[in-house]
């Protein structure tokens, strides 16, 4: 279904599960989409009632062509839930998306049940900065296809590529259609990410997941999370990188569940 709001851009979001039942709301990484979280719909839908959306510049989701912020980025978040009228949600992101989650954590924790945070960052380095400044104008002359090769090899162990070579395939094509305009304004929200040293302000539940082999914000990023959020847990998954999820979706839903079933809600 599409959000629409004459002031604000229409967001895609799909919803699953049985009602009067907690709702889990899913948050994907930047040039993903809704279908990331195909594996945690299967493993979840029958327990929890399940909200994914596009992120604006997203999927489904219109790309208005402009300058975003993680601000304005958790506002579709919270324009969505009225829209819908959820009062709270558990709510789970992944990369990008977990920076989403901090911002709701930090400026709306009353609208969330529990965080979960995975293979995310808290800030950027200004090492960094100058990397995704690179990347922007290169995506402006060649648009996104340059960069697959290099993401896929940071999402996805070898491994995985081999033995699940159509579930790769399904990322690559949601990656390519990514539009350049949403790719853009979320990677200048990135840019500007700094969030670290407010972080032992959340008081939500938090659940920190890192695959063990993620290049991009590795085990070193989570646990310095993990120090910052008083209470959180962390659990490392193996033979991963960027995409736990869905690389060793097994075990990446088994610690989310029991983080889940530790929650009284």
């Amino acid at each position: 279904m599409v959000q629409a709001h004459s002031h604000r851009p229409k967001i895609h979001y799909v919803m699953e599960g049985p009602d009067k039942v907690p709702v889990l709301m899913f948050s994907h990484s930047l040039a993903s989409s809704t279908v990331m979280w195909e594996p945690q719909v299967k493993h979840f839908h029958r327990s929890l009632r399940i909200l994914r959306f596009d992120t604006r510049g997203h999927g489904k989701s219109e790309a208005p062509e402009e300058p975003y912020t993680f601000q304005l980025l958790a506002d579709d978040v919270l324009t969505l839930l009225d829209d819908l009228e959820i009062e709270k949600v558990h709510f789970v992101g992944l990369s990008m998306g977990g920076m989403i989650g901090q911002e709701l954590a930090l400026r709306h924790p009353d609208r969330l049940l529990s965080l979960t945070l995975s293979d995310t960052s808290a800030r950027t380095p200004r090492e960094a900065v100058k990397v995704w400044e690179q990347r922007i104008e290169q995506v402006k002359r060649e648009g996104l296809k340059p960069l697959l090769e290099g993401t896929m090899e940071r999402w996805f162990t070898d491994t995985f590529r081999k033995a699940r070579p159509a579930l790769y395939e399904a990322i690559e094509q949601q990656f390519l259609q990514t539009p350049v305009a949403g790719y853009i304004g979320c990677v200048q929200a990135i840019m500007k990410l700094d969030n670290l040293d407010k972080l032992s302000s959340i008081r939500t539940p938090t659940l920190i997941l890192v695959g063990e082999e993620d290049p991009g914000t590795p085990v070193s990023v989570a646990e310095e999370i993990h120090k910052q959020i008083n209470g959180s847990r962390l659990a490392v998954i193996p033979q991963a990188r960027h995409l736990p999820n869905v690389e060793q979706a097994e075990r990446w839903n088994r610690e989310l569940e029991a983080f889940l079933s530790s929650l009284t809600f």
